[in-house]
């Protein structure tokens, strides 16, 4: 049964936007909740009318089945903690987890040792009300929320979560304690440090074998470049259904308890960073799809106004910025042009600043979409091309990490449509050579193809053209053959970046490895550049300034 379609013919229901899904679902929620209150006044009716024994049995039955507004405190045990950084990670960091039922007054504690966890900060409750009749069940789920700010940079902090009734630091209740650090200072040169990246992950036992490799990095921060926990399955940006007929999505959103619970044993205590793809449009909620990730993720909240998941941050000397790639999407066109604009003035806008800071030296964007695949699948975004990829040519962007297509995938370095051949052990410097994109989508969905041999160390098998499509406006696919596929990989993998950071005049590097879920390494490549060089203005730092 479909529900949302509201009786629409399947050529005008599959080209709904993702505003007009919502106005769907909404009244046909609302028309759902009439016709209960006319069957139960009609049910009503028909026990007055019974006598005596009517309204007696009706009593019995309510006070049999009343049950309490919340559990005991004591009894709701927090799960699913997940970190993510502010606008300004040297000093703010969002802790967010869950609780399987509503309760009162929650809260979190955090000091500088696990005995001393003496400053609490009250919590925020964000619940999620998901129905849709006929298709889901109701389901409530409640994510709860506390912002840290004021905080020291380069520090470790120990912080434990809890709510009336359940206090981590009471002796009864021996509750959970995590840790964080802040970013370093602007201010000196950082140590040496890791992040690691992939999209596309979903609740697997692929999933979590990637987590934990992803743990033995011990990165500082971890990139998710969209399709987060796959509570729509489909990911079409189409209306729900009750059985995804028709090329409609499926919706559960009891996946992200899956997910969450899964992927705490890493984002407890190193930030989980999230782009949305086309699995994370989620009509239900709210006009734009995104009102459950709101709910769920605590986002910088320094990108355009109504794009949650556009923000950026400084980390030593790597500025990492978050793009919504629904927005220019041609292939799945749900949120097409939502943001009238405003993501890709702001994109420029901040690669400029960026540009302009003497301590930043690599700038790292991440987003869901592909600018430059091969698989049989999704292949790349034009949309992408489009509007994008000018703009990391004009600003020297140094690497571009994507997920969308369930593979690894390296290109050769590409400035202005023309690539350098960039083997695998290669060095690159972006000034000249231009931008590394990767496709880092095998984080625990089930893999795609390549048209051709996949590419991989120990495993070479170099190709001077590669078949493939890019998706032009219109949903429409435009052959093309390509020179720039260097690297494929179809199995399990993420990739890990090493960053060395250096005094200025000296060389700093970014090392990229790619890692496949069993810790085998497959590609290798290294991003060079000269600390604080490139001609940047000199400006004065500011230790506040994002």
């Amino acid at each position: 049964m479909e529900i949302p379609r509201m009786g629409l013919p399947d050529h005008l229901a599959a080209r709904l936007s993702m505003a007009e899904q919502h106005e769907l679902l909404r009244k046909k929620i609302r028309m759902s909740r009439r016709g209960m209150l006319v069957a139960g006044a009609a049910g009503a009716g028909a026990v007055a009318a019974a006598g005596i024994a009517g309204p007696a049995f009706a009593n019995n039955t309510a006070e049999f089945w009343q049950q309490p507004d919340r559990l005991p405190g004591h009894l709701v045990v927090p799960f699913a903690r997940h970190l993510a950084y502010g606008a300004n990670p040297r000093s703010q960091v969002s802790v967010g987890w869950q609780v399987p039922s509503l309760v009162t007054r929650p809260f979190l504690r955090y000091g500088d040792s696990p005995w001393n966890l003496g400053h609490k900060v009250p919590a925020e409750i964000r619940a999620l009300h998901s129905e849709v009749p006929g298709a889901i069940a109701p389901v409530d789920q409640y994510y709860v929320h506390a912002a840290l700010n004021g905080l020291q940079p380069g520090k470790t902090y120990f912080y434990a979560v809890g709510h009336d009734g359940y206090d981590p630091t009471d002796l009864s209740t021996f509750g959970r304690v995590d840790s964080f650090t802040t970013a370093p200072s602007r201010r000196r040169i950082a140590a040496p440090f890791t992040f690691t990246a992939f999209g596309d992950q979903g609740v697997s036992y692929h999933a979590l074998s990637n987590d934990g490799i992803i743990a033995q990095q011990n990165p500082a921060f971890h990139l998710h470049a969209g399709d987060i926990a796959y509570g729509d399955s489909s990911g079409a940006g189409k209306p729900v259904s009750s059985d995804g007929s028709n090329g409609t999505d499926v919706y559960d959103p009891r996946i992200w308890d899956q997910f969450l619970a899964q992927t705490e044993s890493i984002a407890a205590s190193v930030p989980w960073m999230v782009a949305t793809g086309n699995h994370d449009m989620e009509a239900l909620y709210s006009p734009n799809g995104y009102g459950g990730d709101i709910a769920r993720f605590d986002f910088p909240g320094n990108g355009p106004q109504h794009c949650p998941s556009v923000y950026s941050y400084i980390f030593g000397n790597v500025a990492v910025i978050s793009l919504d790639a629904n927005d220019v999407s041609y292939e799945i066109p749900a949120n097409l042009g939502y943001s009238g604009g405003s993501q890709t003035k702001w994109l420029e806008d901040r690669l400029k600043f960026l540009r302009q800071q003497p301590d930043v030296d690599f700038v790292v964007v991440f987003f869901h979409h592909c600018a430059y695949s091969t698989t049989n699948q999704h292949a790349s975004e034009g949309g992408v091309r489009t509007q994008w990829v000018p703009l990391f040519d004009k600003y020297q962007v140094d690497l571009v990490v994507n997920g969308h297509n369930h593979i690894y995938e390296r290109a050769d370095a590409l400035k202005g449509g023309v690539s350098k051949q960039t083997p695998i052990g290669a060095t690159t410097h972006p000034e000249r050579d231009g931008t590394t994109y990767v496709t880092a989508g095998a984080a625990g969905r089930s893999l795609y193809s390549f048209p051709v041999p996949d590419s991989y160390a120990g495993h070479v098998n170099d190709l001077d053209s590669v078949p493939s499509y890019v998706w032009a406006n219109g949903t429409v696919k435009v052959t093309e053959t390509v020179t720039w596929s260097r690297v494929r990989y179809t199995g399990y993998s993420f990739l890990a970046v090493d960053v060395q950071p250096a005094a200025e005049g000296r060389k700093t590097t970014l090392t990229l490895r790619a890692l496949t879920e069993a810790g085998q390494e497959i590609d290798r490549v290294v991003i060079e550049r000269t600390a604080g060089g490139d001609g940047r203005k000199r400006a004065a730092l500011d230790e506040n300034q994002a």
